[in-house]
């Protein structure tokens, strides 16, 4: 037996019969309470009725009732508020620091047959994941409601970090906004250095040039340090001197050229390639939240992105090695990474902050309407029946993967109770 067991019969109430107490008075438990994953009693504000008296305080759970003493509960004062001690076991009478006599339920002999033992099955599984071979089992409007949810709890965890950075920047929503869809141009790879090219060139500098693709190829190439001083095409010599006279004007400090990652990496991918094209995208709107904010339909927002560099990246990936001509067009993968990374996530946000609920479930649609993320994780699933058919599906997968699968959280996913009940 373990605890975490117990806190599950407890929370579903998934008894054979009726509680008593150890001293055989009727539990009505009115409710479970909040579970509490901090120190202190494993439930709070519980409503029971022992006997023909009402309670309303905390339950602690045990697997033995002397592991109260074990514990070290005996001596802390924050468990006198205890009013139902539940266990599988009870060794010993309990009596609380400030002399009561704690009401212990015995659950040992009132568990529903086999339920623990398919919990053991599930923790002893040697599968990628714990229910991988019994998936199919589950019915899928339990599946697919259970992903639902899963999807606002990683929208929600998201927040944390842009909340952050918010404050970082002073409630700027554009700057904020700005360096996070810096970061996620790079693809992993280059995030870091695109996150720092972001930093530090502020988005209000580049305002100054918006309607000018040429300047702010010459500012965002030259705080890159991609622009070797020792090219002599006539467009790079071009950029060099305007980002010598802007750098001047503004005082700008660059990155460092070897943050930039090109080894293993297909062309198209190149940071200079995906500079380029951010700064297709700035001279589109310096605004550019502000300007998502108001897009209601998907295709308004893909068209937004539909980025092609000034033509001299169309006959080259790098500066002066000239190749065939090759439209370097922004690719709907790379939209749609940008849109579930950054977009949907910074509009939820958004919309928290002002309770505009009609903006959430835009951003919600959005993930809806996007074709769903192709890696191995959610081609895993989908080899033992869990299909993503959306973005918003394999978002929710990635979740279930990351923070129930991998910690083995059974009985805190809706598919683990339902394979734990049979």
């Amino acid at each position: 037996m373990t605890e975490d067991f117990l806190y599950y019969i407890w929370q579903y109430k998934n008894y054979k019969h009726a509680l008593q107490t150890v001293d055989g008075k009727d539990i009505v438990v009115l409710s479970a309470g909040i579970r509490n994953f901090d120190s202190g009693p494993d439930f709070s504000d519980a409503k029971v009725k022992i006997g023909n008296t009402m309670w309303h305080g905390n339950v602690e759970m045990h697997i033995k009732s002397s592991d109260w003493i074990k514990h070290g509960h005996d001596t802390d004062e924050a468990y006198d508020s205890v009013i139902l001690h539940f266990v599988y076991e009870n060794d010993i009478d309990i009596t609380t620091v400030g002399g009561n006599n704690l009401e212990a339920v015995e659950i040992k002999g009132n568990l529903k047959e086999g339920q623990y033992a398919r919990y053991k099955d599930l923790l002893g599984g040697r599968f990628w994941v714990s229910c991988a071979n019994q998936i199919k089992e589950v019915n899928d409007l339990i599946l697919y409601s259970w992903l639902d949810r899963l999807l606002i709890e990683r929208l929600e965890r998201k927040t944390e970090d842009i909340e952050n950075s918010l404050k970082e920047n002073n409630n700027n929503w554009e700057q904020t906004f700005y360096v996070h869809l810096a970061r996620n141009f790079g693809f992993n790879t280059n995030s870091d250095a695109f996150e720092q090219l972001a930093r530090k060139t502020p988005i209000e500098i580049l305002a100054r040039y918006k309607d000018d693709i040429f300047q702010l190829e010459a500012l965002l190439f030259g705080q890159s340090s991609l622009l070797n001083p020792s090219l002599n095409d006539e467009y790079s010599k071009e950029l060099i001197n305007e980002y010598r006279f802007l750098k001047r004007k503004h005082n700008l400090e660059g990155v460092y050229s070897y943050q930039w990652k090109f080894l293993r990496m297909r062309p198209v991918n190149f940071p200079s390639i995906r500079i380029a094209q951010f700064a297709s995208l700035v001279n589109k709107s310096s605004h550019l939240f502000s300007l998502i904010i108001e897009l209601k339909k998907l295709d308004e927002l893909r068209e937004l992105f539909n980025l092609s560099p000034s033509i001299y990246w169309n006959n080259h990936y790098v500066f002066g090695k000239k190749t065939k001509d090759i439209k370097k067009t922004f690719g709907d993968s790379s939209f749609d990474l940008l849109l579930i990374n950054t977009i949907v996530p910074f509009l939820f946000v958004y919309a928290n902050h002002g309770g505009d609920e009609k903006l959430k479930q835009r951003a919600l649609m959005f993930l809806q309407h996007t074709k769903a993320e192709n890696n191995s994780i959610i081609r895993k699933y989908a080899q033992e029946g869990l299909v993503a058919h959306n973005a918003a599906q394999s978002q929710a997968l990635l979740e279930l993967k990351n923070n129930y699968c991998t910690y083995q959280k059974c009985l805190q996913c809706a598919i683990g109770l339902q394979l734990i009940k049979g």
